[in-house]
């Protein structure tokens, strides 16, 4: 679609119309020579004498010619914008980071698939996450290990294929065989300092307590509520174990209420996908679309057209000037 920046521009096309109209024409004066035989030249050359002054006027050519420069100059100055059809672009308005806990009890084999197989805890939580990541698309993702001390397996990224890969990668006890939660909090809080969206979400997976971060949970989340973070726990495992692979659900949901999040008891696969599901309905996808219009400004072909006129015009002129020259001498021959 076209467009202008500056229409009111047009309003300059009378502009020579009224200065022909209104302004008074331009006087030269010329030399003459006075013949103190006029009356016999006039009598011997048999014309007839005319007023002095001469009204030089312009041909056809050199009107049409003005006429289109004039045109030209005021569609330039108007600078005509060529405005393409809008492209809307999906921004991601939340960043979302995940800690999943690598310690040694992540190798338990105490989920059963939907086919009846018994799997490893950690592998369930791989399989549910990608079905979660699937449908959280807008959402920048980041990903944080720990065990013995945290570790950032993936920075904020909207490749979301690239994060599941490097979640795939993880195995257990790569981050050692602790439990450094309080940690992994605070090192996610760290990350968040990054981000400029305003929605942030921090996930932790853990089957276990904490096992003595310099910043305990409880601490950590109250930093994350002064960086507008919120947590959602995700207990993995029986409640009801006992001793250091006991679930300290009392310290998960006190760091979670602390930002506003929750937690959730995941003791199968099917308890994790639900953990999962409830967050999406507490944080449904966010995201900002864009709209923008492809532009571009045309003022430059207005300047070509009229050089290309002007160029013309004087090819015209030389043409008729050599013709003209060439006429009394083909006669005279």
């Amino acid at each position: 679609m076209l467009s202008w920046s500056f229409p009111w521009v047009f309003l300059l096309l009378p502009l020579p119309w009224l200065a022909y109209r209104f302004l008074p024409p331009y006087r030269t004066s010329r030399d003459s020579v006075r013949a103190p035989f006029f009356e016999r030249l006039i009598t011997v050359t048999g014309q007839k004498p005319g007023p002095g002054s001469v009204v030089l006027r312009r041909v056809l050519s050199q009107q049409v010619w003005l006429l289109i420069a004039w045109l030209l100059v005021v569609t330039s100055l108007a600078k005509p914008i060529w405005l393409e059809d809008p492209i809307e672009q999906t921004q991601s308005a939340r960043d979302l980071m995940i800690a999943v806990d690598l310690s040694g009890s992540m190798a338990e084999t105490d989920f059963v698939t939907p086919e009846g197989e018994r799997i490893d805890r950690l592998t369930a939580v791989k399989q549910v996450l990608t079905e979660f990541v699937a449908a959280r698309e807008h959402d920048r993702l980041g990903l944080i290990v720990f065990g013995s001390a945290p570790y950032l397996q993936v920075p904020f990224t909207d490749d979301h294929r690239t994060w599941l890969q490097l979640l795939d990668e993880t195995q257990v006890a790569m981050a050692g065989q602790s439990t450094m939660m309080g940690d992994a909090m605070g090192l996610a809080i760290k990350m968040f300092e990054t981000s400029d969206v305003e929605n942030r979400m921090l996930i932790v997976l853990s089957d276990g307590n904490d096992t003595g971060s310099r910043v305990p949970p409880i601490e950590a989340a109250k930093i994350a509520r002064q960086k507008d973070i919120t947590i959602y726990n995700v207990a993995i495992g029986d409640p009801e174990t006992e001793g250091n692979e006991a679930l300290d659900l009392e310290a998960l949901e006190a760091a979670s209420d602390v930002t506003g999040g929750a937690t959730f008891i995941a003791s199968d696969r099917e308890g994790l996908a639900d953990a999962y599901t409830a967050i999406d309905e507490l944080e449904p996808e966010a995201f900002d679309t864009l709209s923008f219009r492809p532009r571009h400004t045309l003022h430059h072909y207005p300047i070509m057209a009229l050089v290309a006129v002007t160029l013309l015009q004087v090819l015209a002129h030389l043409i008729l000037g050599l013709r003209r020259r060439s006429q009394p001498a083909a006669s005279h021959a």
